[in-house]
């Protein structure tokens, strides 16, 4: 093999080699930033065919409506426990300490972002509430299907004491 070839051998094999590590190093940093979205019936039965389900301590985001009656708060702290549920019936914990949206209420539609403690129970370091009474993401809207929202009208009608949070 002649020099010259040698030379442009050596320096496309260095190219892809560098542009190999570059998208390596990019993959395993991405890899802590990767939020899957899921439902309580997907969590607790598995996404797919496969029924995968999420390892604890997996970030991950979750998403249905707040179960009426299961908000309790904490009456020393900020911290607040609820269920969340979906068309599958299948009821998923969220525990977030901090100052929830003006919109979060029972029988709307939330998605909470955390770190899963247990194989239903998510300790949540962002909830979102949805903005608008008649809009959801496809997504949400395909996964909570079926469930009946309660309108703010109707949720202060319904609403009672918040029980105290012990934990």
């Amino acid at each position: 093999m002649q020099p010259r070839r040698k030379k442009r051998l050596f320096s496309i094999l260095l190219v892809f080699s560098l542009m190999a590590g570059a998208i390596g190093a990019m993959l395993f940093a991405l890899q802590q930033n990767i939020n899957l979205f899921y439902t309580p019936g997907q969590l607790i039965q598995g996404l797919g065919e496969g029924k995968i389900k999420p390892d604890v301590g997996q970030r991950l985001r979750l998403g249905g409506m707040v179960v009426p009656g299961s908000v309790s708060r904490d009456s020393t702290s900020l911290k607040v426990r609820f269920d969340l549920t979906d068309d599958s019936g299948e009821i998923a914990t969220v525990e977030f300490e901090g100052i929830l949206p003006d919109l979060f209420r029972e029988g709307q539609g939330i998605v909470a972002q955390g770190i899963l403690k247990s194989a239903n129970v998510l300790a949540a370091t962002e909830v979102l509430a949805k903005h608008d009474e008649e809009y959801l993401p496809p997504e949400i809207a395909e996964a909570v299907k079926g469930i009946r929202h309660v309108p703010p009208s109707l949720q202060q009608q319904q609403n009672t004491s918040s029980n105290s949070y012990g934990g």
